[in-house]
């Protein structure tokens, strides 16, 4: 079986952690950036062009 002390699962967190703090970066940064270049101006013509289109 494994063996799971304290000490391996701390040593885990030192790359899990740095991990998750650049993910959460770089979706903020795709965030910002559909912001920015206009992604969410008219959400609501696109769906009704998918309703009307025939």
């Amino acid at each position: 079986m494994l063996d799971w002390d304290s000490e391996n699962l701390m040593d885990i967190l030192y790359l899990l952690i740095p991990l998750s703090v650049i993910l959460v970066f770089f979706i903020l940064a795709g965030l910002w950036w559909a912001i920015y270049r206009g992604q969410f101006e008219d959400i609501e013509s696109e769906g009704e062009r998918i309703l009307k289109d025939s």
